[in-house]
């Protein structure tokens, strides 16, 4: 939409019309269109830095106290952690949460042998840096190898290795994911230190 397109109008009660936000109608019929506990949960899957219950309420249009019974749901789901700031309970999307939505669209976008595929090369690169560096780990590589410049080989490397190992993580959560769809049990995901062993995953 342009800077000049006018905003809606509606009818008045003198028969003119009222000129209204085009912000406002859209707010206006989310609201009318959605529930309270779709709007918080619509909020908080774009909430990566922690935020009060109050902050949350005033982006999805709802009371505080709609807003933290909706997010201790959300809580319990494992879709929500918390922290605290002094006596304020702050909420974000948890890692899980957004791990298992990536997984999800990797398994939109790949086949499980493709996933599996691809889980297979990632493993041979971090083989090849743990032979090549002989470090375990990138944060290893950085402290034995003092990596400070992200511009030099050294730099690039790491930052490949983090994100190969990221995505390692991600693929085989997705791979987890198809197999309990198939099978309606989750088996988990590869535990064989390829990907350094680690189950949180920065996204």
């Amino acid at each position: 939409m342009s800077d000049d397109t006018p905003p809606p109008e509606h009818s008045s009660q003198d028969g003119g019309t009222e000129h209204r936000d085009v912000n406002a109608v859209v707010v206006e019929e989310w609201v009318d269109e959605t529930t309270p506990f779709e709007r918080v949960h619509e909020i908080i899957r774009r909430t990566y830095d922690s935020e009060s219950a109050t902050q949350i309420a005033d982006r999805a249009h709802v009371s505080p106290t709609t807003a933290r019974k909706h997010l201790r749901t959300l809580v319990d789901a494992g879709e929500v952690t918390t922290s605290q700031d002094g006596q304020t309970t702050q909420y974000r999307r948890s890692e899980t949460a957004i791990v298992t939505e990536h997984a999800q669209s990797l398994l939109a976008e790949r086949t499980p042998a493709e996933i599996a595929s691809g889980i297979a090369n990632m493993k041979s690169k971090i083989h090849e840096w743990r032979e090549e560096y002989g470090v375990d780990s990138p944060e290893e590589f950085a402290r034995e190898l003092d990596v400070d410049d992200a511009d030099s080989d050294y730099g690039a490397a790491l930052t490949e290795w983090q994100t190969t190992r990221r995505n390692l993580a991600l693929a085989q959560a997705a791979l987890a994911i198809g197999e309990a769809r198939r099978s309606g049990h989750l088996t988990g995901t590869d535990t064989d230190n390829d990907g350094d062993g680690g189950t949180s995953v920065i996204v």
